[in-house]
């Protein structure tokens, strides 16, 4: 696979989790060969690595070759995580944000519309307003799913209806669209053995720029407290942005609510009756 999408010969090849392989080249360099999971995935991803190339702050893995289902891109060696490299890639994705976006739910140049984050559909719909757009295209999608599958009940759903309805009052002064990685939990982070943090995995597309930063902090990452330092030297972020945190974490609870159960949706709506009634 990676000889026919690089054209170069291959010497080895060692399988790795998820359907990733590290193979080497015969000229020697290291791949990693990456299998799509769904219709489009692979386009989505080469055309939201590319989107962040583009904006010269954050590097990612370069790509070497793909088709419809499989993607080459460079191996990236990894070493610990540094508060030095933390507070450059703070910096780093404060400059990818401003690069901005044509609206929110822009979906890369060339990419799908119908795209994914992770293992979920999510469809890139363009919309001028962050609360209305964050409210129809990523939050009350993956709640009616829940909902359908039992995994949350109607009643419940009502709470996130409501957080919703207010998010305009909710959401914090407007700002223009970001260029979001869009999946920027602490697996998408590589620290690099050079000491440049490289983000992989993407789910780009147009969005507020606090979604990414809410990411970071869902999950937990290394050294985030050097990270936002560093963004916020490059790029203060408007004033209560903390607290709106759990807004910014409903679309991917919910998303791994469907995908991997109930407690998941008790963690959306836990964080949901935070704001509902504020």
């Amino acid at each position: 696979m990676a000889a026919r999408l690089t054209g170069r010969p291959v010497s080895g090849e060692r399988a790795g989790p998820g359907g990733l392989a590290e193979v080497s080249l015969a000229d020697g360099p290291v791949v990693v060969v990456k299998r799509g999971d769904g219709p489009g995935a692979v386009r989505a991803e080469v055309a939201g690595l590319r989107w962040l190339a583009a904006a010269r702050a954050v590097p990612v893995p370069e790509v070497l070759g793909h088709d419809e289902r499989w993607l080459v891109t460079e191996l990236i060696r990894t070493g610990p995580p540094d508060p030095g490299a933390a507070a450059r890639f703070g910096r780093a994705l404060a400059a990818l944000h401003a690069a901005g976006a044509p609206a929110f739910g822009a979906a890369p140049p060339g990419g799908p519309r119908d795209a994914w984050i992770g293992l979920a559909p999510m469809r890139d719909e363009p919309g001028d307003d962050w609360p209305h757009w964050y409210a129809e295209h990523r939050v009350l999608p993956y709640l009616r799913e829940a909902v359908d599958r039992g995994i949350l009940r109607p009643g419940e759903a009502a709470v996130i209806e409501r957080v919703c309805e207010r998010l305009p009052e909710l959401a914090g002064p407007a700002e223009p669209p970001a260029r979001l990685h869009g999946d920027l939990w602490s697996g998408n982070v590589l620290w690099g053995a050079d000491g440049r943090v490289r983000l992989i995995d993407p789910a780009a597309h147009g969005g507020h720029r606090e979604t990414d930063l809410a990411m970071l902090r869902l999950f937990g990452c290394p050294c985030l407290d050097r990270i936002l330092a560093g963004y916020q030297e490059a790029a203060p972020l408007a004033e209560g942005w903390a607290g709106r945190i759990g807004l910014h974490q409903l679309f991917p609870l919910l998303v791994h609510a469907v995908l991997f159960g109930r407690s998941y949706a008790e963690q959306a709506l836990a964080t949901s009756r935070n704001f509902a009634d504020m």
